[in-house]
C-alpha cells in the first residue's frame, strides 16, 4: 500500500512536512503499546547480528544521521527493527537551520536534495532525553553525530566540537565526527589533514571511552579518502562512516529545470550508490579488517545491504530510502537479510549473491 500512499498523498505534501508527519508517528509508537509487538513483526528472524565497537548490533542495518535530528524517535525507530540509530547532527549551540524550503525530492532518481543546516535544539539540551534512551531495555544502538555550530568561526572549531563531545560522549554508545555535510559553511573544508588531525585528536581525548568515528563526504578524491583512512588507523580512531551526501548533480534523471529549482545541497539516495560503495571498497583496502567500517549512501534494497556487507562493511546505514520505502523498510531489509545470510553469521560471512 505504501506506494500508492507515496504516490497519491504523500507526493503532494512538502517533503519537509511530510517527515514530519510520518516522525511524529514514529516517535509516538512506543507510547500507544505497540513497540513490543511491532518488534516481533520487524526484528530479524535469524541470527544476523554484528559485534563491533564492544557493542552488539542485533541487525547490521541502522538509520543514519539526519533523520532523527535530536533523538526524539530512537525508540520507536528500534521497534521498526533497525539495528542502531544515529541521532543528529547535534551542535553545542542550538540553531534553526536554513530557511525553508530546504527538502526537495527527486522522485525519478529515488533521490532528496536537502540543505537543512544542522538544525537542532543543541547538545545540552539532548542530554537529559538521551539518557532516558540508554537506560531503554531492549534499545537500538545509540550513535551520537555531532557537527560545528553555525555561528561559530572555522577557527574555533575544534573548541565547539569539544563542547558536544563533552555533554554527549557519556551517553553515545558511540560518537561521530561528522565533518562532510556540504550546508554548514566551511565545514568540508575540516578534512583536509592539517586541520582534520589536530580536531580528532581534541575529541578522541575529551570522549574518553566511547568510540570514536569520523563521517567523510562522497567527494573526496580517491587519495584524499586514503590519506583520511591512513589517518584514522594512526589515530587509533574506532571507525570510519561513509559517506555523507553529495555536491555532484552529474546523471541525474529528474527533469534538468526540477533539480535546478531545487538549489544548492546535499544529495542522497540511489544516485550515491556506485560512489559510495567504490569509497568503502577504497578505505576497506587500507584499513585493518577489525576497523569498523560504516557504510551509507544509496541503499535501498536487501540484496544493496549484502553487496555493503560483502564488499566490508560492518554496518551499513540507510535513510533516503525510508522516503521511497515506508515504515517497513528495516523490516524488508532484514527479512531480506535473514535469506542472504542464513547460517553465514553476519560477523565472518560471506553473503551468497557476491
Amino acid at each position: 500500500m505504501y506506494p500508492t500512499l507515496f504516490k497519491l498523498v504523500l507526493t503532494r505534501i512538502d517533503p519537509e512536512q511530510a517527515h514530519h508527519l510520518a516522525f511524529e508517528v514514529i516517535r509516538w509508537l512506543p507510547r500507544l503499546g505497540l513497540g513490543p509487538a511491532l518488534h516481533r513483526f520487524t526484528r530479524p528472524r535469524t541470527d544476523i547480528g554484528v559485534d563491533t565497537l564492544g557493542l552488539h548490533f542485533d541487525s547490521p542495518f541502522g538509520v543514519a544521521a539526519g533523520f532523527d535530528k535530536d533523538g526524539h524517535a530512537v525508540i520507536g525507530l528500534g521497534r521498526l527493527g533497525f539495528g542502531h540509530v544515529e541521532v543528529g547532527t547535534l551542535t553545542a549551540i542550538a540553531q534553526p537551520g536554513n530557511p525553508k524550503p530546504r527538502l526537495f525530492r527527486l522522485i525519478p532518481d529515488r533521490a532528496v536534495v536537502n540543505r537543512m543546516g544542522f538544525n537542532n535544539g543543541g547538545a545540552e539540551a539532548a542530554v537529559a532525553r538521551l539518557r532516558q534512551v540508554r537506560a531503554t531495555v531492549n534499545r537500538p544502538v545509540l550513535g551520537i553525530n555531532i557537527g560545528k555550530s553555525r555561528v561559530t568561526a572555522v577557527e574555533d572549531a575544534t573548541a565547539d566540537y569539544l563542547v558536544s563531545t563533552v555533554a554527549l560522549a557519556p551517553i553515545a554508545d558511540y560518537l561521530v565526527v561528522n565533518v562532510s555535510s556540504p550546508n554548514t559553511p566551511g565545514l568540508r573544508g575540516l578534512q583536509e589533514l592539517d586541520q582534520l588531525a589536530p580536531l580528532l585528536r581534541a575529541v578522541q581525548d575529551k570522549a574518553g571511552g566511547t568510540p570514536l568515528l569520523v563521517k567523510i563526504a562522497p567527494d573526496l578524491t580517491d587519495d584524499e579518502v586514503t590519506r583520511i583512512a591512513g589517518l584514522t588507523v594512526e589515530l587509533g580512531l574506532d571507525g570510519i562512516i561513509a559517506t555523507n551526501t553529495t555536491i555532484s548533480r552529474d546523471n541525474l534523471l529528474t527533469d534538468p529545470a526540477v533539480v535546478s529549482a531545487a538549489g544548492a545541497g546535499g544529495l542522497s539516495g540511489a544516485p550515491l550508490n556506485d560512489r559510495s560503495l567504490a569509497v568503502l571498497r577504497l578505505i576497506r583496502a587500507c584499513v585493518p579488517a577489525d576497523l569498523c567500517v560504516i557504510s551509507v549512501g544509496g541503499v535501498e534494497t536487501a540484496e544493496q545491504v549484502a553487496e555493503r556487507l560483502a564488499a566490508g562493511a560492518t554496518l551499513v546505514q540507510g535513510y533516503t530510502g525510508f522516503l521511497y520505502r515506508g515504515p517497513l523498510w528495516a523490516r524488508q531489509v532484514n527479512r531480506g537479510l535473514d535469506m542472504l545470510l542464513a547460517g553465514r553469521g553476519v560477523a565472518g560471512r560471506k553473503p551468497i549473491l557476491s
